[in-house]
């Protein structure tokens, strides 16, 4: 579900103008988990084609990633690997949630409730192998680069970003910034206003640690005092009471102490979000646009409109060349080695 940081953290508007040319590592099912529970019909159902196959991801992953590109925004997506052991708990509670509000949904489907029912059908969302491998296919035809992290995508991410190999991490989640990533864009699903009004928003990690008056050590504790997808966090404890109990700066055990949890327990998490498992991989170029691979994937196989397919595809050629990579800020955390 993501940390609930919002009342914590402080970001800037950011207009279109300032991503020209930066490369975003974008948490590839963050995104997807994002339209699959958005781009859905009146009654919740998903948007499929003449032979029943989903196509909400495919639609969310085309229009996004072109509408980026002719913004000047570049998108590496990372795609998630196997799940940390200790995040076993958390997909088995989204399990069951999964069942409990398919549940909810087909009650109002009965009931002739609509609105309940597509609120409802957003929380049903399951991401299948199969999908994935559309969405790289897709990807892979726009010239578009991804990276298999092998284990969190969020946690790879960040380490691309920390690392200057990308310009920031592009996802709705704050977690990126307990795993080092100095920059977090989110919003990226905006659009100009009126005006063009600023479309997304920036968060700086070092802003955000000056401003709070923390250490990265100290967030990471103030993650596992609220509760992260690997802890359940205090009983009680909200991100303001934890970023007061941060502030106190008790030390790592001390602090875990005076809210009730145990340090020997969470050892592990806080050392999964030091030292998460990630590849130390170069970010692959982007490539040219193959508009024949494209049209077999989604005109010939989803039914996808040609004319809306082809419109994409041009605003996806006016994709600039990417900015020279921005090496880590000297004296400050090169790596995620270094809290």
């Amino acid at each position: 579900m993501g940390l609930p940081l919002k009342d914590l953290v402080a970001p800037r508007s950011l207009a279109w103008s300032e991503l020209a040319g930066r490369t975003l590592a974008v948490d590839g099912y963050n995104a997807i988990y994002q339209f699959l529970a958005t781009i859905r019909q009146a009654d919740g159902q998903l948007f499929t084609d003449a032979k029943g196959s989903v196509t909400s991801h495919l639609i969310g992953v085309l229009y996004r990633t072109t509408s980026l590109l002719s913004e000047g925004v570049l998108p590496v997506w990372v795609f998630d690997g196997k799940p940390p052991e200790l995040k076993a708990a958390t997909l088995s509670a989204r399990f069951r949630a999964k069942e409990k509000a398919e549940t909810a949904w087909k009650e109002a489907l009965a009931a002739g409730d609509l609105e309940t029912a597509k609120r409802k059908a957003s929380a049903t969302s399951r991401l299948t192998k199969p999908m994935v491998e559309e969405v790289r296919e897709l990807l892979e035809g726009l010239g578009v680069p991804t990276i298999s992290a092998p284990s969190e995508g969020e946690s790879q991410a960040a380490y691309l970003a920390a690392q200057g190999r990308v310009w920031g991490v592009g996802s709705e989640d704050y977690d990126s910034l307990l795993f080092g990533a100095p920059r977090l864009v989110r919003g990226l699903a905006a659009r100009g206003g009126r005006g063009g009004a600023p479309a997304a928003q920036l968060i700086d990690r070092t802003e955000t640690l000056d401003a709070l008056g923390v250490s990265g050590e100290e967030l990471i504790l103030i993650g596992l005092l609220i509760g992260t997808d690997f802890n359940d966090g205090a009983r009680g404890i909200g991100p303001k009471r934890a970023l007061k109990i941060a502030q106190k700066h008790l030390g790592f055990e001390a602090s875990l102490q005076e809210a009730g949890l145990d340090p020997v327990e969470l050892a592990p998490v806080a050392e999964l979000f030091r030292h998460p498992e990630v590849a130390d991989v170069p970010v692959p170029a982007f490539g040219p646009i193959q508009s024949d691979a494209l049209h077999r994937l989604l005109v010939e196989g989803h039914d996808f409109s040609l004319e809306r397919v082809d419109a994409a595809l041009a605003r996806a050629r006016r994709r600039p060349p990417p900015a020279k990579s921005v090496p880590p800020p000297a004296g400050r955390q090169t790596s995620l080695e270094a809290f």
